[in-house]
């Protein structure tokens, strides 16, 4: 009997049929059915042991609340059974800035009301721009009660800490995180109020904190000089505690690139003198470098022969004040890391940012709404006025009409950036793009579109938010963008494409991840720069998930199905 017809005999005999038909073949039912417990497997409270847990930090758990707040019982017995040390912050926080973080000692987990969920893995507390997308998801899931509570903590965090905060650590209160509050606190109220829960009372309360909330954003450090646009800022100095003991090497090797790049090293390397200065050019130059590690450099020849090579005599340099108030300002904007911002972020307080400033345009309009429903009618005519003036100077200083994007501006310099970044999207999600703006960047869709959905950048810095990698979360904003303008058959591509990514990937590991590879379509991780796991969970690709595949349409998200 021929070869060929064995194998097909095989290949069709009932047994191998049968094989066949009891592989799992997870589509989106399976995933939702993960999602829905991992709603669960994420949350967090003050009464479960699991919540002061910093994967991030080496030090004993200590919940520190509000100074002069008094102990919850649910803390008193965090501290009984968890064996948890209760402290509290030295002083009052009104506004971010106004503790130096690198006097407490040790670091730990930042008292929250209500219960809520961590994106997943070394992310164990609750995070600013991640809530919103994951918020989305349980609302979708009908875990309204759950989304509410966690916007309500928001809430504590600005009335107590300040401000909306990266995350409920204290080595976080120095800077916030992308500003999603005003459609955080919309997306609950119009799930109660589509349930016939409608709450105009809460939305009354929510409005004060939203203008708390906005303000920071729009007074300095956080204005973008003479544009009068916004900027990240971190109101710490030197290098972050988190960065020091969880991403361990990681100032070493932005020496390493710096010294290799020295066309992109600018001022951030300063030279360190190994005698106490005797000059008052000495002193300027030792207080350039901010406090953080040294490192030696050193010139030899190659070596050819068995000779010993000759070396020049050791250098010692360390990173300046500046660099680390970029990379600082970098983890605010949470795109860290990309190059968009200079190399490793180095430069981000410099930049009027295009995501930054439409979610601000956002907050405002949905103030001018928020101030309509809970009466206060005057004030939505300077809210909306705000949103005229910031789209003005949006259209002024960051939109590039020969090129077709929207791009980040360099106000130290006076010019535009280059860096194509698929924030050029978040314009017409905010609903501020003309017609014509929003036909040039989707035309300029090809520049982002891979097989998996949409990279963040053209550019392959090794960094995780650049090529070859693709976010759930930009993702949706992207291509909510896109339906906004009435782009629906390149939103519903791009959302198979990203969807189906997400789904083979859970086929093969049943897992969901923080992020994809596009271009390979799968979630390997090859990144060089910064921190390179692909953590699993994971809250905001979950919720993103939902989102995209409740706009998808029926017969659509049916053939996803394998």
């Amino acid at each position: 009997m021929p070869l060929m017809f064995l194998l097909l005999l095989f290949a069709c005999s009932p047994g191998a049929l049968a094989q066949e038909q009891k592989k799992p073949a997870p589509g989106p039912a399976s995933i939702r059915q993960y999602i829905s417990a991992g709603w669960d497997n994420l949350t967090r409270s003050m009464t479960d042991c699991a919540s002061v847990v910093d994967p991030k930090m080496k030090v004993n758990p200590v919940i520190y609340l509000p100074a002069g707040f008094a102990a919850p019982p649910a803390v008193e017995k965090l501290h009984t059974v968890c064996n948890v040390d209760i402290e509290h912050l030295p002083k009052p926080i009104h506004q971010l800035g106004e503790i130096d973080t690198n006097a407490i000692h040790p670091h730990g987990l930042l008292y929250l009301e209500n219960k809520y969920v961590v994106p997943g893995g070394r992310f164990n507390e609750m995070y600013g721009w991640d809530s919103y997308f994951i918020i989305l998801g349980l609302l979708r899931d009908g875990r309204t009660d759950l989304a509410r509570g966690m916007v309500e903590n928001f809430f504590f965090e600005i009335e107590n800490y300040g401000a909306l905060l990266n995350a409920n650590r204290t080595y976080y209160l120095t800077r916030s995180q992308p500003p999603f509050l005003s459609s955080m606190v919309l997306a609950v109220y119009d799930a109660e109020k589509r349930a016939g829960h409608a709450d105009p009372a809460w939305l009354a309360r929510a409005y004060s904190y939203l203008e708390k909330d906005y303000s920071m954003w729009t007074r300095d450090p956080h204005l973008a000089g003479a544009t009068l646009l916004a900027r990240y800022y971190d109101f710490g100095e030197g290098p972050p505690a988190e960065g020091l003991q969880d991403e361990g090497g990681f100032y070493r090797k932005v020496v390493s690139y710096f010294m290799v790049h020295p066309d992109q090293a600018d001022h951030y390397l300063v030279e360190q003198d190994l005698v106490p200065p005797d000059s008052v050019k000495q002193e300027r130059r030792q207080a350039a470098a901010a406090p953080g590690s040294s490192y030696g450099i050193t010139v030899c020849d190659v070596a050819t022969t068995m000779a010993h090579p000759e070396c020049e005599p050791k250098r010692v340099v360390r990173l300046s004040a500046d660099y680390y108030k970029g990379d600082r300002s970098m983890r605010e904007s949470g795109f860290d890391i990309s190059f968009r911002f200079g190399a490793y972020g180095s430069a981000t307080h410099h930049y009027a940012p295009v995501c930054l400033n439409s979610l601000l345009y956002k907050t405002e309009t949905d103030m001018d709404q928020i101030s309509v429903s809970i009466g206060k009618t005057s004030e939505a005519k300077a809210w909306k006025e705000r949103a005229e003036a910031r789209k003005r100077r949006m259209q002024q200083y960051l939109w590039d009409g020969d090129r077709g994007f929207f791009f980040d501006y360099d106000f130290t310099g006076g010019k535009k950036s280059s860096y194509r970044y698929l924030t050029t999207y978040y314009p017409l999600w905010a609903g501020l793009a003309t017609p014509e703006q929003a036909a040039a960047v989707v035309k300029n869709l090809p520049v982002f579109e891979q097989p998996g959905g949409l990279a963040m950048s053209p550019e392959n810095s090794g960094a995780q938010w650049d090529y070859p990698y693709g976010w759930a979360p930009v993702e949706l904003l992207a291509i909510q963008g896109l339906r906004r303008y009435g782009y629906n058959a390149e939103a519903d591509r791009l959302s198979y494409k990203f969807l189906s990514t997400v789904i083979e990937n859970f086929q093969r590991d049943g897992t969901i991840r923080e992020k994809y590879n596009v271009v390979t379509r799968s979630s390997e991780s090859q990144v060089t720069v910064g921190y390179q796991e692909n953590v699993v969970g994971f809250g905001w690709t979950n919720g993103a998930f939902l989102e995209l595949l409740h706009a998808l349409p029926k017969d659509k998200a049916e053939s996803l199905a394998p």
